[in-house]
């Protein structure tokens, strides 16, 4: 079984968030066993956290949105989609503002300061799901299909 994975050193960088306009410093830190990603919103007082957890998405027009104890988390889905891209389980997320900076609207830029604060295993065991038969969901409101398979390892294929 894979192992739980984080990152060697703390790493940051700076841009513009989505929404506010406003410069932001993202810094991801090294996060203990079984933490997962926990967002850190250093710019209000007690630095209040917001766990990645399905329980606190509250929007996701255009954005996934978390929210927990009135502190939100804006646009979320760019710095996760990194993380679990590298296979990152645990991860500490400091955010200056209440948006990530959008960089160029992609994933690139937290890959490339994930990858420079280098991966490193952790003691624990990775949970993960595995699907032993597909799984097949339509809306039919917007005639979206999602579709998950068996497969040997993780892979995402994507049709728009």
């Amino acid at each position: 079984m894979a192992k739980q994975q984080t990152i060697r050193k703390e790493v940051s960088l700076k841009g513009v968030g989505l929404h506010t306009g406003k410069e932001v410093t993202l810094t991801f830190k090294p996060a203990p066993n079984n933490s997962g990603y926990t967002f850190v919103r250093t710019d209000l007082e007690g630095h209040p956290s917001i766990e990645a957890d399905v329980a606190y998405v509250v929007n996701t027009q255009r954005g996934t949105n978390l929210e927990k104890d009135g502190v939100s988390i804006q646009t979320s889905e760019h710095v996760l989609a990194a993380c679990v891209g590298l296979e990152i389980d645990n991860l500490i997320i400091e955010l200056d503002a209440a948006e990530p900076p959008i960089m160029d609207g992609s994933s690139k830029f937290f890959v490339e300061a994930l990858e420079e604060a280098g991966i490193e295993e952790q003691e624990c065991d990775r949970e993960e799901y595995v699907v032993k038969e597909v799984i097949k969901y339509t809306d039919e409101k917007s005639g979206s299909e999602i579709l998950v398979m068996p497969a040997e390892e993780y892979q995402v294929t994507t049709m728009v």
